[in-house]
């Protein structure tokens, strides 16, 4: 394993391979909004120096695996929400299940369909499987379903 990040650093875990893959196949990603240049996923990407919370995303099939440490998570999955209000905008973001949180609640909770993942996520970078429960959730769509693997 190379370079395996602790928990704390759970901002720069990259999305496993296997996962992205999956999902490339059945949506055709554009853009990557919250990434560093070795982690993107797709051609058109934002860095951290770049700031996709402040770039318009409209027009674009969007993959984003936000940063989820606290004060993180709120402002992306929100993002994530309103661009999907966008025109020709389609939002799916991989992130932890979280219904206790605020930011559950108001973004995502009858507003995106949600995708669980049967096991913990092992990320690309981190040292062990997440330790929490994560999901692939799709704003604009409706409905629950499964994530295998």
């Amino acid at each position: 394993m190379i370079n395996a990040l602790p928990v704390k650093d759970k901002d720069k875990w990259e999305t496993p391979d296997h996962i992205f893959d999956k999902l490339n196949k059945e949506f055709h990603f554009t853009l990557d909004p919250c990434c560093e240049i070795h982690t993107a996923k797709c051609k058109k990407f934002y860095t951290i120096e770049d700031n996709g919370l402040n770039k318009n995303w409209q027009g674009e099939i969007v993959f984003c695996n936000p940063p989820y440490s606290s004060g993180n998570i709120d402002k992306w999955i929100k993002k994530c929400y309103e661009e999907s209000l966008k025109p020709k905008t389609t939002v799916v973001a991989l992130t932890a299940v979280s219904g206790s949180a605020k930011w559950w609640h108001s973004y995502v909770i009858n507003r995106a369909e949600k995708r669980y993942i049967e096991r913990r996520v092992k990320f690309i970078g981190a040292r062990y499987t997440a330790p929490f429960s994560s999901v692939i959730l799709v704003f604009g769509g409706s409905g629950i379903k499964s994530f295998s693997q």
